[in-house]
């Protein structure tokens, strides 16, 4: 399987002038873009309003599911959803995560400053 990469890497050069493709249909040709990742509020460290701009990307790991949250400048952080009743976890980094029910289907998660609103089933909230 190792080898499949740089051999894959070697077929990704330019054509061949005889295999090119005619310029018309270069021009016809659209890109196929990946489907935008969910918004969801957030607040950036210092901002005291939330606003919903920024995305969440889930990655199912051999540890459990990571939750990558990235902000518009580029900043991001990453939690792992836990089975043991916190909810979320800091993925990595030294900085733990501070989560706070909001209700019976959204948490509030602290962390490095940043602010998220989650969906998430919250056991045991009043409603």
């Amino acid at each position: 399987m190792a080898l499949l990469f740089p051999l894959s890497l070697a077929a990704c050069g330019s054509q061949p002038a005889e295999n090119a493709a005619p310029p018309e249909a270069e021009a016809s040709q659209t890109a196929v873009s990946e489907p935008e990742a969910p918004k969801i509020e957030c607040a950036a460290p210092g901002v005291a309003d939330f606003a919903p701009v920024c995305t969440l990307d889930r990655t199912e790991t051999p540890n459990g599911v990571i939750l990558t949250l990235r902000h518009p400048d580029g900043g991001f952080h990453r939690l792992q959803i836990t089975r043991d009743g916190r909810g979320v976890i800091a993925a990595d980094g030294a900085e733990s995560a501070k989560v706070t029910p909001l209700g019976s289907d959204r948490i509030e998660v602290e962390l490095g400053g940043a602010r998220y609103r989650l969906p998430a089933t919250v056991r045991g909230q009043a409603k």
